[in-house]
């Protein structure tokens, strides 16, 4: 589901059963990434889906990427993985005006 950036941090701020997935690569991660996110570059391929596989399906996924094309497609592809609750940030980090953390 897109969802807009309000949207996007009041269903997060209010879910217990949350994580955030960043979708960007490893450069794009290095210039900031939203609080607590983990990251799986979406063009790693195959490995992108193999690490997929790992992640809890009964979570609900908060998705983003750089502008919101590529995190739109990772719900996409979760979606049809059996991941039943993804929201996609429209806009994605670019318009991101919350809490950046610069990972170690």
């Amino acid at each position: 589901m897109n969802v807009s950036q309000q949207e996007w941090v009041s269903r997060l701020n209010e879910d217990n059963n949350a994580v955030v997935l960043d979708v960007r690569t490893d450069d794009e991660c290095a210039e900031g990434i939203i609080p607590n996110a983990i990251n799986i570059d979406i063009y790693k391929g195959q490995g992108f889906i193999y690490m997929l596989d790992e992640l809890d399906k009964s979570k609900n996924y908060y998705v983003y990427c750089k502008a919101g094309g590529r995190s739109e497609k990772a719900c996409a592809v979760m979606n049809q993985m059996g991941f039943e609750t993804t929201y996609n940030l429209m806009g994605g980090f670019m318009e991101w005006n919350g809490d950046v953390i610069i990972p170690e």
